[in-house]
């Protein structure tokens, strides 16, 4: 029993001996273990010979030179006419116009005749706005409608409307220059010329004295319906 004892108390004297040993140990080897390759020890080695080498350049700015306009055009030499042409405008009658009210005007003077033995005979013009007296048509509206016929071919085609004529009355209430301003068709045109120059007027007077006169002058042509005799008098029996 003594040397038992003996034994266990060296034991604990050389104990922080074998703590201090043991983890001197338990070191080397994990050093060693942090310098070991898992190649075999081969150690890579790069060669920077082989990489490509890029050269970069300064890239000097240019400027463009600008050039200069081209020279303007000349302007093309627009040639003026010698005559200047007038367009003739159409007369424009208000639907109010009365037959018995119509536009008159003085016409254009004309040559004088020839002297004869020394005398030179000139005719008066009158203006439009000095006229004393206008020519009128004698009968007046009725004897114009009764003068005017309904044309077959207007008839057949259903056209009716307003011819307007214009036309100088001379001094001796003859009509000339007769001319159509405005009209729906041709055949009521005819129809209306025809009417007018049936017609007598008396011409236009200045200082009591005829003078040749221009005016116009409408027509209306229509088609006026006919009564049956017979169903007028059922009508008139049966009321």
């Amino acid at each position: 029993m003594a040397l038992n004892k003996e034994d266990g108390a060296d034991l604990r004297k050389r104990y922080p001996l074998f703590i201090e040993g043991g983890m001197i140990m338990a070191l080397l080897v994990l050093i060693a273990a942090f310098r070991f390759t898992w190649d075999g020890g081969q150690k890579k080695t790069f060669d920077m010979s082989e990489q490509e080498t890029v050269d970069i350049k300064e890239v000097k700015q240019t400027q463009q030179k600008k050039k200069p306009p081209p020279p303007p055009r000349p302007p093309v030499p627009i040639e003026k006419p010698d005559d200047e042409v007038l367009e003739n405008e159409d007369l424009d009658f208000d639907s109010s116009l009365d037959l018995d009210e119509t536009l008159t005007k003085t016409t254009e003077r004309e040559a004088p005749p020839e002297p004869d033995e020394g005398e030179e005979e000139t005719e008066e013009v009158v203006p439009f706005a000095v006229i004393e007296e206008k020519p009128k048509m004698v009968g007046g509206r009725e004897a114009l409608y009764e003068e005017v016929s309904y044309p077959d071919f207007a008839k057949r085609a259903n056209i009716t409307g307003t011819v307007y004529l214009q036309f100088t009355v001379q001094k001796d209430g003859s009509l000339t220059d007769m001319k159509v301003l405005r009209s729906p068709h041709e055949s009521l045109s005819k129809e209306a010329i025809r009417a007018i120059k049936s017609m007598e007027f008396k011409p236009g007077k200045q200082r009591k004295e005829p003078v040749k006169t221009r005016m116009s002058q409408r027509v209306t042509i229509v088609m006026v319906p006919t009564v049956d005799p017979f169903s007028a008098t059922n009508s008139s029996t049966t009321s």
